[in-house]
């Protein structure tokens, strides 16, 4: 077969494989979960039915009846400190009915609510009352909120990844059987596919908002925290409020993908020329040393770009972009090992680097790459 022939098979299966790439990115990009969303009073009220009040008798909790604590959330701001800690700021209200919650609601020095998942970052304040407000025969209580909370994120699919922060909330006297209810009637809609809860005009940096919904997760503690028949150590139902956001992919290509494509390319283009064909030796100027030390400036090209996105990640595993580096390692070795066996025409039996000056190594460099893509991306969606 001709060169040619053997250059257009090339770039015929290199741009297939890159079609099945392009649909592999557009997979990993859609965001998929099993949820259990409370969009109504009436579909939370059943929840806690089932879930909760039924299985008090089980528990041994007769004498408890539950209270239900209707509570709202708005969330101002919303920033990333670190791969762990989500940094927030906003809102949080409750109402207190008149008769059903005189004994546990909280005094004007008091807050209503606890974040257990919060952490000491420093420079966060205390909840802080912003009003109290009475209505008919109930009070509306609403505190500021600064908190930085500290969840275990997943980066593996990174940069194609979404993340959903939540904000764990109890009642402050959370020994009691006292279960906090989404008050639903503050909000526009908490239809499925509504954002809510949130500042329209949030500045969220490299991600985008996907949905708010609001859910319960049922806790279980090994501890009953040194209280007395503390009714919430079995299946308790703690409200989240969940923020679900997506990645921007393009500030991630440009940052850490483009140059490792780049490099990709400039080790495609030494590749190019290595030749035993003195015109093309002096026409490309081609010699061996000159090779390995292009590899090794590309090498530190790839080693830096590497460390800096590993920093982001310093406590994860390995995210989906840091195979880029190390097929990139890999390549910058077996180019080197290639080049010096070629032009050195040493291990002759090695037929498929001598043949028709290199031929095979260069009209495969793409599709291979581009396979060994396929079956990285694959393995990480699963």
């Amino acid at each position: 077969m001709s060169e040619k022939k053997w250059w257009f098979f090339s770039g015929i299966v290199s741009a297939v494989l890159m079609i099945f790439l392009a649909h592999q990115w557009t997979r990993m990009n859609m965001y998929e979960v099993e949820r259990t969303e409370l969009i109504s009073e009436a579909v939370t009220n059943a929840y806690l039915q089932k879930n909760w009040e039924n299985k008090l008798k089980e528990f041994g909790y007769t004498g408890q009846p539950t209270l239900k604590v209707k509570t709202g959330i708005f969330i101002q701001s919303l920033k990333f400190a670190n791969s762990s800690d989500v940094a927030l700021s906003g809102y949080i209200w409750q109402r207190y009915q008149d008769g059903i919650h005189d004994a546990i609601k909280p005094a004007p020095s008091e807050t209503g609510f606890v974040l257990p998942e919060q952490v000491n970052s420093g420079d966060t304040i205390a909840p802080q009352e912003a009003y109290r407000v009475r209505v008919n025969d109930e009070e509306i209580i609403g505190w500021y909120f600064e908190a930085t909370i500290r969840q275990p994120f997943e980066y593996k699919l990174y940069p194609f990844d979404h993340k959903t922060v939540w904000v764990r909330m109890w009642h402050y006297d959370f020994a009691k059987n006292i279960v906090l209810v989404p008050d639903f009637d503050a909000y526009q809609s908490t239809a499925p596919d509504r954002i809510f809860g949130m500042e329209k005009s949030i500045v969220l940096g490299t991600w985008n908002r996907e949905n708010t919904y609001f859910d319960y997760k049922p806790s279980s503690y090994d501890t009953d925290f040194g209280i007395a028949d503390y009714i919430g150590q079995k299946d308790f139902p703690e409200l989240h409020y969940n923020i679900i956001i997506k990645r921007k992919f393009e500030n991630a290509f440009i940052i850490y993908l483009l140059p490792v494509l780049l490099v990709a390319t400039l080790l495609f283009a030494a590749l190019l020329t290595v030749s035993r064909n003195p015109d093309l030796i002096s026409k490309h100027g081609f010699n061996t040393s000159g090779f390995i030390g292009a590899c090794s400036a590309l090498f530190f090209v790839v080693m830096l770009a590497h460390i800096q996105l590993r920093e982001q990640f310093s406590g994860s595993g390995i995210v989906y972009m840091e195979y880029f580096y190390i097929l990139m390692y890999i390549y910058l070795v077996i180019a080197v090992m290639n080049t010096y066996i070629f032009s050195m025409n040493i291990a002759r039996w090695l037929a498929f680097i001598h043949y028709r000056d290199n031929l095979i190594a260069k009209v495969a460099y793409w599709p291979l790459t581009l396979t060994i893509i396929i079956i990285i991306t694959e393995a990480i969606i699963g």
